[in-house]
């Protein structure tokens, strides 16, 4: 019979798994030709003034302008939060029957990308305040940053921030910006705390921190030197293939080295080749009982190349009285 035996569909499954890898760069690393993680400031220009090209740039990497950043951020992850951070609900109107229309005219939404459907919380800042985004590449983070596994530490300082899982970035229990896991995007969007002096202790209410330092998160995160560690995810497919065996399949060997007279030559790199002798099989293969054993598995396209090979960890003996399966897991 032949060496070579085609799948059927039922043969081949096909399942994806998420993966995940840890990354952390620290300082000087984030600019690095093979990470490239950017870092922008974003002013929101309130004046009647012109803009100017080129007059207010920002980035370590490449070069935008503070306004267009604060603009940008604003308008594809705030524009539905600027009303409250709770979002601001459309307005609908009623169609009648006699055709008419009652009630205000419908104010689309905009799509912000939120992190899941819970009641969003976001805060975008509209007066003169600052924002700071870090920006990851997505041949760093994959498909998507793994929820919870950000935090970003101001070197040199307790400043230090993370996610929670649900698109928040907190510093504590206090949220001072929100992260978009699908796009590699952290918005800082609290300008900081201011620091009381305090004899009883201290403590935090509001924006002012009571008997400790104040904290300025806006420069820390642009101007500082900062450690960034972050887990990226990616979807990966395993393929299983399921070779069968019939119990009257592949029950004769075609090693060479089975037929008597038999010798082995040597390649002159000194691995040893049998050749086949007379023809005739050796006497220890010709009993009822004899089985070929498996060691490899090859998987070959329809021109018969090559493909891949799977080992088997020990020899397997060729069943003549069941059917016997081998399954090959590989990933890609």
């Amino acid at each position: 019979m032949s060496i070579f035996k085609p799948f059927i569909t039922s043969d081949v499954i096909v399942s994806p798994f998420k993966v995940n890898k840890s990354f952390t760069f620290t300082g000087n690393e984030l600019t690095a030709s093979n990470v490239q993680i950017d870092r922008f400031f974003g002013t929101n220009n309130n004046t009647s003034s012109l803009w100017v090209p080129g007059s207010d740039n920002t980035g370590y990497i490449t070069t935008q302008s503070r306004q267009l950043v604060y603009r940008s951020i604003k308008e594809l992850y705030y524009s539905n939060y600027i009303g409250g951070e709770n979002g601001a609900p459309a307005a609908t109107a009623s169609f009648n029957n006699d055709g008419t229309i009652t009630g205000p005219v419908y104010t689309p939404n905009y799509y912000n990308y939120l992190s899941n459907t819970l009641s969003p919380d976001r805060y975008f800042p509209t007066g003169s305040d600052n924002i700071v985004v870090i920006s990851i590449p997505s041949n760093l983070f994959g498909e998507y940053i793994s929820p919870k596994s950000l935090q970003i530490q101001v070197s040199g300082s307790t400043i230090s921030v993370y996610d929670d899982g649900l698109g928040n970035i907190l510093f504590g229990t206090k949220k001072v910006g929100d992260i978009i896991y699908q796009h590699g995007i952290i918005i800082i969007t609290k300008t900081g705390y201011s620091a009381v002096s305090d004899n009883y202790g201290t403590g935090s209410y509001g924006d002012i921190i009571y008997g400790g330092a104040g904290v300025d998160f806006v420069n820390s995160f642009y101007n500082s030197l900062i450690t960034c560690s972050f887990e990226s995810t990616v979807t990966i497919y395993e393929t299983q293939y399921k070779c069968t065996i019939r119990e009257n399949e592949f029950n004769f060997s075609n090693n060479p080295s089975l037929l008597s007279g038999s010798t082995a030559i040597s390649n002159g790199s000194g691995s040893l080749f049998p050749q086949p002798g007379s023809g005739k099989l050796n006497d220890n293969v010709t009993g009822s009982y004899f089985s070929p054993y498996i060691t490899t598995v090859g998987l070959y396209n329809n021109n018969k190349e090559l493909l891949a090979v799977a080992k088997l960890a020990q020899p397997l003996p060729v069943s003549s009285v069941t059917d016997t399966s081998i399954l090959i897991n590989f990933d890609f």
